[in-house]
């Protein structure tokens, strides 16, 4: 029978909470500040951990905050192997979240495509009720039979 929650994904899950409060709590460089870790994926074989984060101030530049997350990664991974109790704790790179942004735009594309199919349907409508009115006056000029 085969698995369906591997070892990677609980490590993973494990890795968020952690770094989350770690980050919170921990991490002393004003470049970081507050922050969303989104998610983590970790590989199979528990070398590498893509951790992916959103700034909580939408303001702030992603790039800066990255550049702060990284150079942070060997304080968090040094925690992390203490946390886990784990012979060596995964590589860590730090990535932007782009999932919700991509949602907004899907989320706009299908408010717009709905509401050209609503024009598009009102103006069809339209056309059958003028399409009726003529009828229904050119039938009004002619005697009747």
């Amino acid at each position: 029978m085969p698995r369906d929650f591997h070892r990677s994904q609980r490590v993973g899950e494990q890795i968020h909470r952690l770094l989350a409060e770690l980050i919170r709590r921990d991490v002393k460089d004003p470049r970081v500040g507050l922050v969303t870790i989104t998610a983590v994926e970790v590989s199979r074989d528990l070398t590498h951990a893509k951790v992916f984060f959103l700034p909580f101030d939408a303001n702030r530049p992603i790039e800066e905050l990255g550049a702060a997350l990284t150079s942070a990664a060997g304080f968090l991974r040094l925690h992390l192997k203490k946390h886990l109790k784990i012979r060596s704790a995964p590589e860590l790179r730090f990535l932007p979240d782009e999932s919700i942004e991509r949602g907004v735009r899907l989320a706009a594309l299908i408010n717009a495509a709905v509401k050209s199919d609503s024009e598009r349907a009102e103006g069809a409508e339209v056309a059958d009720v003028v399409a009726a009115d003529d009828a229904g006056v050119a039938g009004k000029d002619e005697p009747p039979p």
